[in-house]
């Protein structure tokens, strides 16, 4: 899609593959059509980043159904907090890989810690790459601290839990200011402000007050904010400023 993480399209350019971007709907949604013709690959990421915008199992069977001859990578970096994850479609599909990471949910992001799930020959082709170009690609403390990170179940539900019920706080108070977003299925909020609100003023103002929200100069999307969940004291912080802001400005 061409509103997605943008390190795809990076990678692509590294290794000279030739890519194309299809535009997300006007609500932000993926178009199922748009992946319906001859290609090379698939690269969707579910939930979506920077929209948060989760597609459900029968867009993913569509993609895959209309793919057949063409791997379809889906990246589920945040699945954890939200969406239904297409790891039990692995058995149905030999097309598929699913690539998940330790930066989100298990808030290892420093470690560079990725996996990824597939059928054994798509894995063998993997591997086959992988040690062609570097053998050793994980240090041990990283290794360690992955380990122990989904070893221990009863931590990690609970962070996912406190996220997702502030996330569900957070978007309740920027309703309340006249905000509007797509069902945030992430750590964050994409959000809209009200008219005449700027999002970019906002955005300065914030980091004025040592808040720290993401604005994108892009089309179709600067005049949203990204807003990470964090603490409740964080958040509520965050609210009081925003109140302040928008009362000022807008």
């Amino acid at each position: 899609p061409d509103i997605t993480y943008s390190f795809y399209n990076v990678w692509a350019e590294v290794y000279r593959i030739p890519y194309e971007t299809r535009p997300l709907k006007e609500d932000f949604h993926t178009d199922p059509a748009d992946y319906r013709k001859d290609n090379g690959g698939v690269v969707i990421a579910n939930p979506n980043a920077p929209t948060g915008i989760y597609e459900g199992l029968d867009f993913i069977r569509d993609i895959l159904d209309h793919n057949r001859d063409s791997v379809v990578i889906v990246d589920e970096a945040y699945i954890d907090f939200g969406g239904e994850t297409a790891l039990p479609l692995i058995r149905e599909y030999d097309n598929l890989i699913v690539v998940r990471t330790m930066s989100k949910s298990r808030a290892l992001a420093g470690m560079r810690i990725g996996y990824c799930f597939g059928n054994e020959k798509l894995i063998k082709y993997l591997n086959d790459v992988k040690y062609s170009v570097n053998s050793y690609t994980m240090n041990m403390p990283a290794l360690i601290a992955g380990r122990a990170a989904m070893e221990d179940t009863e931590y990690f539900l609970d962070t996912v839990n406190r996220v997702r019920q502030t996330r569900a706080w957070t978007a309740a108070e920027l309703t309340k200011l006249g905000f509007t977003y797509n069902d945030p299925q992430t750590n964050f909020i994409f959000a809209k402000p009200p008219a005449p609100c700027d999002a970019k003023e906002i955005f300065e103002a914030l980091k004025e007050a040592g808040i720290y929200v993401r604005h994108f100069d892009k089309p179709r999307i600067r005049e949203y904010l990204r807003i990470s969940i964090g603490t409740d004291d964080e958040m509520l912080m965050f609210i009081n400023t925003l109140k302040g802001i928008i009362k000022k400005k807008c």
